[in-house]
């Protein structure tokens, strides 16, 4: 079933192509169906508050249906060979591939981004599947070398079960794809919730998931309100059918989810908040620096867990550095609806995120920061748009020091030595990404080892790709996804030991 608001009928030329893509009703075991109890809400797209269409709004009794069918497909989707289950990821992937174009143009009609970053998001994001579909076929056991000589010894690895996959909203593509294409490349299966705000990106997903061949209730997508998102992501944590949990976002939601899944100790990844230092030595290349800034603190409008949220450049490089990136970013970067030509940011994605960021810039400016560029709201491109925004002079009494941003908004600290910056690059209680920019060999190696942090780009400001461990330290996150190791989660190790053998 499909539906396109009559109420919006300037969606028809961006959704026109994708309409087919475009989903309201959610996927459980094969079948494309609504909430028990008929409930639905609305996705709004950020750029202007409009209704883009209306999906079920599911709770606890549905989300035990779609564990019940990933349950009972596991049974048989468990025992398939990889090369079954690496076909069926490269199906999806070539589908994906095909219909690129649809999924970026409804990925930035509810997330907001420009329709460059989302088809950047959807080629980054099939990019997972491709990996997980060869990564299937290297998913191999050991043989040990026994104590004595009538032993064998084995370890053999099996997929843990049902995997339940909570996703957010602001790469809901890739998110899914970075979870979904480990947990099938195992032999498991899967729940999917995707964020209340961003759920028709992953409706699509699933309909081309179904369209590639994958196994009644092999995927399945719920979809729930903010009203019914904590007693459905309860129930996840909680049902005994479920063996894995995959969770990006927040760290206080991640914690809450930790403490639920400790009742029956299921397996537990999580990839959550960061506080990215962004360090600018004064052997830097300032060309490179800078550059490397725009893409780490601007990708997704600063919206991103991995974005560059603060900024230490030494004193030697302090001045140049601030003057040559204000320069780009009034020139680099233009504002609008993402799916107009020309866009390069859209808007924040919703108006708790916009009061956020507005209160931090506020609160730094009364305690005496100095505001370079931007620090307001801009209504009149739409009621969720913030102005890029760079700030100089803020100190430890002000909430935007220590805080995640999460929007376009540059903090800029000036430091002497190389211990000051790793020590207030370090003093913070997560540790997801950082980045440095330095000329000087002895220095990169000293400050790569010291740097508290799960990913770290030298001399490089986007660092995310399908082969690279994906993951945090500290309160940034348990386990790693992507990589030959992002299978790892949703794999049990069985050791066999046989015995008296005549030999």
């Amino acid at each position: 079933m499909y539906i396109l608001q009559k109420s919006i009928s300037y969606n028809a030329p961006l959704l026109s192509r994708s309409l087919h893509l475009l989903k309201d009703l959610a996927y459980v075991n094969g079948k494309w169906v609504g909430a028990i109890g008929k409930e639905t809400f609305p996705i709004y797209n950020p750029a202007d508050k409009c209704i883009i269409n209306e999906v079920p709004d599911m709770d606890v009794k549905d989300t035990q249906l779609a564990i019940d069918a990933a349950s009972n497909a596991f049974k048989t989707f468990s025992q398939t060979t990889a090369k079954e289950r690496s076909d069926l990821l490269r199906n999806w992937y070539n589908l994906m591939v095909k219909h690129s174009e649809d999924l970026a143009q409804i990925l930035t009609k509810e997330n907001g981004k420009s329709i460059a970053e989302s088809k950047g998001e959807i080629k980054y994001g099939n990019s997972f599947v491709e990996w997980f579909s060869e990564e299937a076929r290297r998913i191999n056991g050991e043989i040990l070398q026994a104590p004595v000589s009538n032993r064998k010894l084995f370890l053999w690895k099996q997929p843990v079960g049902v995997a339940a996959l909570i996703t957010p909203w602001n790469f809901p593509h890739a998110m899914i794809t970075r979870k979904a294409g480990a947990a099938l490349a195992a032999g498991c299966t899967c729940v999917i919730k995707p964020s209340e705000d961003t759920p028709l990106t992953a409706l699509a997903l699933a309909d081309l998931a179904e369209k590639a061949g994958f196994p009644h209730g092999t995927v399945n997508v719920i979809t729930t309100s903010v009203k019914n998102s904590p007693s459905v992501g309860k129930e996840l944590c909680e049902n005994v059918k479920v063996r894995a949990l995959s969770f990006t976002g927040s760290t206080a939601v991640g914690k809450i989810l930790y403490r639920q899944c400790a009742s029956n100790i299921k397996r537990i990844s999580l990839e959550l908040g960061g506080n990215a230092p962004f360090i600018v030595f004064d052997s830097a290349n300032m060309d490179v620096a800078v550059s490397g800034a725009m893409a780490s603190k601007f990708r997704n409008t600063g919206q991103t867990c991995v974005s560059a949220n603060r900024f230490f450049v030494q004193a030697g490089k302090f001045d140049e550095f601030v003057q040559k990136f204000l320069s780009k970013m009034k020139c680099e970067i233009k504002m609008g609806d993402g799916s107009k030509a020309g866009v390069t940011h859209g808007p924040l994605i919703k108006e708790s995120q916009l009061n956020m960021v507005h209160g931090l810039v506020t609160d730094a400016v009364q305690k005496g920061a100095k505001v370079h560029c931007g620090g307001t709201p801009l209504p009149e491109l739409g009621p969720l748009f913030y102005a890029p925004t760079l700030i100089t002079g803020v100190t430890q009494e002000m909430k935007i020091y220590s805080q995640e941003i999460f929007g376009p908004v540059a903090v800029i600290h000036k430091f002497t030595t190389e211990d000051e910056a790793i020590q207030k690059s370090n003093d913070t209680p997560v540790g997801l990404a950082g980045y440095f920019y330095s000329e000087d060999v002895s220095q990169i190696f000293r400050v790569a080892k010291k740097l508290e942090v799960g990913m770290i780009g030298v001399n490089e400001g986007l660092i995310s790709t399908a082969e690279a461990a994906f993951g945090g330290v500290k309160e940034s996150g348990i386990g790693r996804e992507g990589s030959r190791h992002g299978v790892d989660d949703f794999l049990d190790i069985k050791y066999v030991c046989l015995g008296n053998l005549k030999l």
